[in-house]
């Protein structure tokens, strides 16, 4: 008989425990949030992603993780589609490549809101799915991240 699967804890930064979690979808972000609620993280799935088209999938994404949000008791804060401001941003980069300007705009659109929401509600942390995907640049993710949390 095989053992269960034995995760190791994931460290947060100052030994805080609040996290402010930006997700994209729920496939990506499972094993995400599966490793926060197995290290003990009180997180919140914060989900603001005006870049997906059409509605049809964007209500897909969004119910998959409200309907993981509420089989593991995690908070859901459902934010506001925006995809006028999605559009007026991404005007002009319709032809950029995956990993590009628009890709740029796009993680810098979504972790600006992301932070604001989470100084405005006293999260202390924030981090996202995102680079979970075989398509996204990690440092791009990141250098995003980082800009976002400065402000």
């Amino acid at each position: 008989m095989s053992q269960p699967y034995q995760r190791q804890p994931l460290p947060l930064p100052g030994g805080h425990k609040k996290v402010l979690l930006h997700s994209c979808c729920a496939p990506c972000s499972g094993e995400v949030m599966e490793a926060m609620l197995a290290s003990g993280i009180d997180y919140t799935i914060y989900f603001y992603n005006p870049n997906i088209h059409p509605l049809k999938e964007y209500e897909l994404r969004k119910e998959e993780n409200i309907r993981f949000a509420e089989k593991f008791g995690v908070p859901f804060v459902d934010a506001d589609y925006d995809r006028d401001d999605w559009f007026k941003r991404a005007r002009g980069m319709e032809w950029e490549p995956e990993r590009g300007e628009r890709c740029t705009m796009c993680f810098d659109m979504r972790f600006e809101r992301t932070a604001l929401y989470a100084h405005e509600n006293g999260f202390p942390v924030i981090t996202s799915s995102l680079g979970i995907s075989r398509w996204k640049n990690m440092q791009q993710i990141n250098d995003c991240g980082v800009r976002a949390a400065a402000h």
